[in-house]
């Protein structure tokens, strides 16, 4: 089986400025490290992106669930230390709470500040787009499956739907869900996710699972290990060949033409 995460360029990650950034949730004294695991969140979406763009050329982009633009920041710091560069011909926010001066200097473009499980929750239908991102959104909706329904159309043909969240074995997901709910804060973790339900949710929209993996075996912020290149390929090795170990998955799913 090939990996290809295992040919991506890691060596970016090693002193990005992201790091140094409260937004990134690493806490001061982890900040030294240099391949930190909690950041593959942003490299996977990176890569995914780069690639795409390197089919596409530039691409119209809709993040949905920026915060305070962790993932464009990420972006950027990534090609100003080498990464390839991703063409970009717009890239729009949607989020719940829309903090429009921080994501302008970011370098988004048009915002869309709703309820994403609001009956009411719509984006502009004259726009589509060539990439939507939902990296660690759907765990803190409950009823995910709803929003990515009403997200699919915006999609062009042949787009692609990107995005990860934190995973659990298919046998553990239900009782795993039903016992947070109870307890869950406004915003926490309400939906329990694994390999089976991604491929659930993309045959109900319609779209074509073209990447699945997990992302580590383990991860701890300021892990000795995690300064170490060896670690982090150990890890997304690890990810890739065991995805329904509990950790987080990636995934792209794809629109037909």
């Amino acid at each position: 089986m090939t990996i290809k995460q295992l040919s991506w360029d890691i060596d970016f990650l090693k002193n990005n400025p992201a790091f140094q950034s409260d937004n990134y949730g690493i806490p001061p004294d982890a900040r030294h490290i240099n391949y930190p695991i909690r950041m593959v969140r942003y490299w996977f979406i990176y890569h995914f992106l780069r690639e795409e763009s390197a089919r596409r050329g530039a691409l119209n982009v809709c993040e949905i669930g920026v915060d305070v633009g962790q993932m464009l920041g990420f972006l950027k710091a990534a090609v100003a230390l080498g990464g390839e560069k991703v063409e970009l011909a717009s890239w729009d926010a949607v989020d719940a709470i829309i903090r429009e001066d921080i994501l302008t200097r970011v370098g988004y473009n048009q915002f869309y500040q709703v309820d994403l499980e609001s009956p009411e929750f719509a984006l502009s239908d004259a726009k589509q787009y060539d990439v939507m991102i939902l990296t660690h959104v759907l765990e803190h909706l409950f009823k995910p499956e709803e929003l990515m329904n009403k997200i699919v159309h915006h999609l062009k043909p042949g787009g692609m739907l990107i995005g990860g969240f934190p995973s659990t074995p298919e046998f553990a997901a239900q009782s795993r869900e039903d016992k947070i709910r109870p307890t869950a804060r406004k915003y926490g973790h309400v939906s329990v996710f694994s390999t089976d339900r991604v491929r659930r949710m993309a045959k109900e929209c319609g779209l074509e699972v073209e990447f699945l993996s997990g992302a580590f075996f383990m991860r701890k912020k300021g892990f000795f290990l995690e300064n170490t290149k060896w670690w982090l390929r150990f890890n997304l090795w690890f990810g890739a060949t065991f995805p329904n170990w509990p950790g987080e998955v990636y995934w792209i799913l794809r629109k037909p033409l």
